[in-house]
């Protein structure tokens, strides 16, 4: 089969899984991008992640992930929701909303997978999204879906920044359809509204004053520096998603497992810090939300409060 029909038949495929837009790049080195990550980690952007240290030349090369790949399929699956939080309620991050990404992210190329298997042959491949050392937002700009904003997020002209984004790396030579350019301009709008300044220049965050990773990952007592700054977030933070211009673009998504579950569409500060643990455990149950740990969601809730 040749190179035009198996892409063809590749990008079909995805859009039959509900992604909203796929790209492919040709798999190598990512020359251009390996001096940013190690000065990024030099500077210890990364915070408490000491992962992001381990597997550099994995991340920088997909060969090493998948021997004799050939190719960089990138998807972009939708999940900016169509209605939001109640007013003045703990503030959660829409991505988490509903199912865990992960979760849906992975039977959808695992059966994309099975369909290029089917219809193409004897394909050797990998799904990733976001759990493997692979600079997802690298191979989507790569493969023309969108160009890196300077918030550090891929950003669409169509759709803004509210997608995830994954990735099936093959053995499978296809068409590449070349990187997509910069259009976010002099606009700052995402630097100047972060309010603990984790945009330390350009496309560049630092990770020890994000918000998101504060909340998520950092694991300690929240630093007293942030004390007044949290916004209420306790999950995540889309302040600079959604100051972005781009995001007028966003449209409600149609997957059925990022809808809202009730509790966080409907919960006010006094429904979250009454909670039991046995009921969190159960409202979360299939959640992104449960990588904090039932401890560290109270965390959050004590320290975000605005008094």
């Amino acid at each position: 089969m040749d190179r035009s029909r198996a892409t063809a038949i590749v990008k079909r495929l995805a859009k039959e899984q509900g992604f909203m837009a796929c790209g492919i790049s040709e798999a190598g080195f990512l020359e251009e991008e390996a001096t940013g990550l190690e000065q990024w980690l030099k500077h210890g952007y990364h915070g408490e992640m000491t992962w992001m240290e381990n597997h550099f030349d994995e991340r920088l090369d997909p060969r090493k992930l998948v021997p004799g790949a050939k190719s960089v399929i990138s998807v972009l699956l939708n999940y900016f929701p169509e209605e939001g939080q109640v007013e003045d309620a703990p503030k959660i991050s829409k991505y988490a909303y509903g199912r865990d990404y992960h979760k849906v992210i992975r039977g959808k190329l695992k059966r994309m997978l099975a369909g290029i298997h089917e219809e193409i042959g004897q394909v050797h491949g990998r799904g990733f999204v976001d759990s493997a050392p692979v600079m997802d937002r690298a191979w989507a700009r790569r493969s023309g879906l969108g160009w890196i904003g300077k918030h550090s997020l891929l950003l669409s002209k169509k759709a803004g920044s509210f997608y995830f984004i994954g990735e099936l790396i093959v053995d499978l030579e296809l068409d590449p359809d070349g990187p997509s350019t910069d259009h976010c301009g002099s606009c700052t709008a995402c630097m100047d509204a972060c309010p603990t300044d984790a945009i330390v220049s350009p496309t560049v965050v630092d990770s020890n004053k994000c918000i998101s990773y504060l909340t998520i990952e950092y694991k300690k007592a929240l630093p007293t520096e942030f004390q007044d700054k949290m916004e209420q977030w306790v999950y995540g933070c889309d302040i600079c998603q959604d100051v972005c211009p781009w995001n007028r673009f966003s449209s409600p998504h149609q997957e059925p497992d990022f809808n809202m579950r009730e509790p966080i569409g409907k919960h006010g500060w006094q429904e979250w810090e009454e909670i039991t643990h046995e009921l969190w455990e159960e409202i979360m149950q299939g959640s992104a939300i449960c990588r904090t740990g039932y401890e560290g969601f109270k965390r959050n809730l004590s320290f975000s409060k605005k008094d």
